[in-house]
């Protein structure tokens, strides 16, 4: 979280309204200076299951969700920035795939919501399964929607990138598991887009993802070029393909 008031109470309301009830959820503040840190601190004093932390200087989001990753005890491991949402039976899908099939990574579709939680009628539809392989080329889990199994993978802390560090996560979570991750088709999270976010400055991207290959992976200057090559035909002809227009 950093100065989300506005939003962070829908969040976490959007976890503890989980028909899966057997969770907890550690709230991890990276040096707001708005009325963040208030509002969820109410949340984590009537709520044994809801843990705060907070950093005394920001960070960055590598560093905030390392922490958040560090102290969870479950055996699963989910992710959700503190301006997006789950839909109520995220993780009681999620969960009962993963016991189910044995697998040890798994995501699904989300949907695009405006600052003000209206629909944009946008959706990004999940892979049936997606490889260690393939997602090298493009990241195809959103963030909101992945979970891993981290009795079976060992905590994954990511490294220090601005932009573009939760890709390198679910790269290594796929290279640990050996298995493919399973897709769920139907909309599980809803994105919300935020004007001058990192996400919306499509400018700096191709930037972020290089550095993805050269500093999160260590490639060589030109294997990450190669790459990035890839990248830019995966991301136009194979990813767009995945963003569906609603009605």
């Amino acid at each position: 979280m950093y100065n989300n008031e506005a939003v962070i109470e829908e969040t976490i309301n959007s976890v503890i309204n989980q028909t899966y009830t057997n969770w907890e959820l550690i709230l991890v503040d990276d040096a707001s200076s708005d009325n963040t840190i208030t509002l969820t601190k109410k949340y984590s004093n009537i709520n044994t299951r809801i843990k705060f932390f907070e950093h005394p200087k920001n960070k960055g989001a590598a560093e905030a969700r390392n922490l958040g990753t560090k102290m969870a005890q479950g055996r699963y491991i989910a992710f959700l920035d503190a301006d997006d949402l789950w839909k109520e039976n995220k993780l009681e899908l999620q969960t009962n795939i993963l016991n189910t099939n044995k697998s040890d990574v798994c995501f699904g579709s989300y949907e695009h919501i405006n600052s003000n939680s209206q629909p944009l009628h946008k959706r990004v539809e999940a892979m049936h399964t997606l490889t260690h392989k393939k997602i090298l080329k493009a990241n195809y889990i959103g963030n909101l929607t992945g979970i891993y199994n981290c009795e079976k993978l060992g905590k994954i802390f990511t490294k220090d990138l601005k932009k573009r560090q939760d890709w390198l996560l679910w790269i290594e979570a796929l290279k640990r598991s050996k298995k493919p991750a399973i897709g769920i088709s139907e909309t599980i999270a809803y994105y919300r887009n935020s004007e001058g976010s990192l996400s919306s400055n499509k400018s700096n991207l191709i930037k972020h993802n290089f550095n993805v290959y050269r500093k999160g992976l260590g490639f060589s200057y030109i294997k990450s070029l190669v790459y990035m090559i890839q990248f830019l035909y995966e991301h136009l002809f194979v990813k767009t393909r995945l963003i569906k227009t609603l009605n």
